[in-house]
């Protein structure tokens, strides 16, 4: 019988922590705390957000950066759920 090459879904019903986790990411300090950025392709952006750098819409399609606290004292799940889409050059700029 064939291998199958689909990915299996998690049991647990929810694996978006480990999808976000997983990928190209790196650490960046700004103004003394560290931060976890992670690049969004213009193919991986699905939905519009708001940008907190400049308060103005992150078009679906358009490549931007998800940002999170990395040295949160609450833990990685709720450093997580507290992140951010930020245009690109509204980060390197912040």
């Amino acid at each position: 019988m064939p291998r199958s090459n689909r990915r299996r879904p998690d049991p647990s019903g929810d694996d978006s922590f480990e999808r976000l986790l997983a990928g190209w990411k790196r650490t960046d300090v700004r103004r003394g705390w560290e931060w976890t950025v992670q690049p969004v392709s213009a193919a991986q952006a699905q939905k519009t957000y708001v940008c907190p750098g400049c308060g103005r819409e992150i078009p679906s399609g358009l490549a931007h950066v998800v940002v999170w606290r990395a040295d949160g004292v609450l833990g990685d799940r709720a450093d997580l759920a507290a992140r951010r889409h930020w245009h690109q050059h509204c980060w390197k700029t912040a």
